[in-house]
């Protein structure tokens, strides 16, 4: 097993335009977005990444464009990573979609929330989770139990894997925020998940990197009284994002 980074893509050109975009093709990142892709290469400088995977929508791949071209890296699509297919809720606005009754559903009990023509967020859950695991299995075998990877998503597919490595019912992933660029950090392992960000929107991630277990030590356990932190990496990472509701999609 191995340790993703879950990049949410940078802010677009439908953030905050009151639209929600979903699969909609052409959306791009706004200046503010462009200036979020550019500083994610210094944030990311430290670490080395084992592989890069990305949502196919536009805005994922435009965040990952400048950390790519620094590196030398190619990004592998993965369509289970896609934003959620709102159906024909994709192009409403967000003013006239809270006075559909499915609004509430997708508020307060997300798992039973199936939009019109389109998917519902249970089924966005199982494929995302299904892809990152998938995925770290398969990176951790091959570059080694320290890897490190990243995958670029979208909001509502990124709090669903976040819920699932929790251990938290998909009804609870409207308390989890996650902004555009935020990095949210999993460490998976043979018997569960250790998250180790969420939301993080500033300084560097090089202590996301494991040291390897010692002898008799597990990869698996948790540190018994508590982790002693690393202090060298703790002055330039703030805390992670708290609790909050979140309207489905935001625009995105």
């Amino acid at each position: 097993m191995a340790t993703v980074i879950l990049v949410r893509h940078a802010r677009s050109t439908a953030n905050g335009s009151g639209v929600l975009a979903g699969r909609s093709p052409g959306v791009g990142l706004d200046d503010a977005g462009t200036e979020q892709a550019a500083a994610l290469v210094g944030r990311l400088a430290k670490l080395p990444l084992a592989a890069v995977l990305t949502s196919p929508l536009q805005r994922c791949r435009d965040t990952l464009a400048p950390l790519l071209a620094e590196r030398g890296l190619a990004a592998t699509v993965d369509e289970r990573l896609a934003e959620v297919d709102y159906g024909s809720w994709t192009g409403r606005e967000l003013k006239d979609l809270v006075k559909e009754p499915l609004w509430r559903v997708v508020q307060q009990h997300p798992s039973a929330a199936v939009f019109p023509d389109g998917e519902g967020l249970a089924t966005v859950q199982a494929r995302a989770v299904a892809a990152i695991r998938e995925h770290d299995a398969r990176i951790g075998a091959e570059h080694g139990a320290e890897s490190v990877w990243l995958a670029c998503s979208h909001g509502d597919v990124i709090k669903a894997v976040l819920a699932d490595a929790l251990g938290t019912h998909l009804d609870g992933f409207q308390r989890i925020v996650v902004d555009p660029c935020s990095l949210s950090v999993v460490r998976y392992t043979e018997t569960r998940p250790f998250v180790l960000r969420i939301n993080d929107r500033g300084g560097d991630l090089a202590d996301v990197v494991p040291p390897k277990p010692k002898d008799g030590e597990s990869s698996s356990d948790a540190v018994v009284g508590g982790s002693t932190g690393n202090s060298a990496g703790a002055a330039g990472n703030p805390a992670p994002g708290g609790a909050g509701g979140r309207a489905a999609g935001r625009g995105d």
